[in-house]
């Protein structure tokens, strides 16, 4: 391979928000990636600090023209640029969306379980969160489209937050999944605000589709979220994109944006994410594949050495969704035994709503010496789990 993406780096002292923990801690639940990103992003922004001023910076067509490219491109989705907004990051534009588009008290649609800041963004903007559970049928995860129309013809659901594709549990949504998700929303009135962060990290042979991109309709009543920064490991550039094709929704979140303050680039983000998209593709294909070994990896493990854990089948994203509902065990629980017993430090799936009682999420963007490491530790654990708890 051209990259070389076994390379152990040590992320120790700097300032890193992932490994900032005991030294005998290994972290594999933050969703940042443990490899390098591409040369090439590198090289850019060395020349960058080279220049040695780092004053306002402004977005340039090139910003624009490398997003509407890579989705023409990549996910057959033609953008405008009087489409796209820059965005300090996704999570923020989430909040600020909220703010804008509902009213206090007003409730706010997720699909449970689902990436957690989800509810912080909707409970501390003092709306309410309404949940439409996913049907896991032991395998993975549907929609439950009747108890999702049901949600949506309360009048206090204003606004639907779609993770697309969905983190923890690795889903892509089809596009008639995602069709009939827009006319329901059309029918009564709410908007879609779909976080689609996690798009370019699929598994072999997937490709997600963009909730805009299915219909008329999922056009003219949504808003995209977008970014290079999950696929390239540059989350701390704050650089990220929303898409408002309909122009009364622009201008309110546009509005809002402003407001907020998260309108406007620093001096590495812009350069980033234009190399990224433009020169970087070649890393991505071999990024993908190497998580996509990592994945049966785990898979393998898990049948060989802890049939009591198996993974959520997974189109998407680095982090798996691991079902423990045979140990019936408390996710806080088992959590917390398996980082005090191993240092294994994964995610509880309550973080993500009640639905994650009995899971873990386990991030697999690392070398494959860690990913054993870690796995071992899990082994470790489980074996000492029935003597133990």
């Amino acid at each position: 391979m051209k990259y070389d993406f076994d390379k152990i780096i040590n992320r120790k002292n700097t300032f890193s928000y992932k490994y900032d923990v005991a030294e005998n801690i290994l972290p594999m639940w933050v969703a940042d990636m443990d490899f390098k990103t591409a040369p090439k992003i590198i090289k850019q922004l060395e020349k960058r600090v080279e220049h040695g001023i780092f004053g306002y910076s402004i977005v340039p067509q090139a910003w624009y023209e490398s997003y509407i490219n890579w989705w023409d491109r990549r996910h057959h989705f033609k953008m405008e640029k009087e489409w796209l907004i820059f965005v300090s990051g996704v999570v923020a534009a989430i909040s600020s969306v909220v703010r804008r588009l509902t009213l206090p008290a007003e409730k706010v649609l997720i699909q449970t379980p689902v990436y957690n800041i989800f509810f912080n963004s909707i409970i501390n903007n003092g709306r309410y969160v309404a949940e439409n559970p996913l049907i896991y049928d032991g395998n993975s995860y549907q929609i439950d489209f009747k108890d999702l129309e049901e949600k949506l013809k309360d009048p206090q659901v204003r606004l639907f937050i779609l993770c697309n594709p969905h983190n923890p549990v690795g889903k892509i949504y089809s596009k008639d999944e995602l069709d009939k998700v827009g006319q329901l929303c059309k029918k009564y009135n709410v908007v879609v605000l779909s976080d689609e962060i996690h798009c370019d990290i699929t598994r072999k042979n997937y490709e997600y589709v963009p909730f805009a991109s299915v219909s008329k309709t999922n056009l003219e009543n949504s808003i995209t979220c977008l970014s290079a920064s999950k696929a390239f490991n540059l989350a701390g550039m704050q650089s990220a994109a929303v898409c408002i094709p309909n122009n009364d929704l622009y201008l309110r979140v546009n509005r809002g944006l402003n407001n907020d303050e998260i309108a406007e680039p620093n001096a590495f983000a812009i350069i980033s994410t234009i190399t990224a998209f433009n020169e970087c593709e070649d890393w991505l294909e071999q990024l993908n594949a190497y998580i996509d070994n990592n994945y049966r990896i785990v898979n393998e493990y898990l049948l060989k050495n802890i049939p009591q854990i198996k993974c959520v089948k997974s189109y998407a994203t680095y982090l798996l969704w691991l079902d423990c509902s045979s140990l019936k065990i408390d996710a806080n629980k088992l959590q917390n035994f398996i980082k005090k017993e191993t240092g294994l430090y994964l995610c509880s799936g309550l973080e993500y709503g009640n639905p994650g009682q009995y899971f873990l999420r386990m991030n697999i963007a690392c070398s494959k010496k860690t990913l054993l490491d870690g796995l071992n530790r899990l082994n470790k654990a489980i074996k000492k789990i029935n003597v133990c708890i």
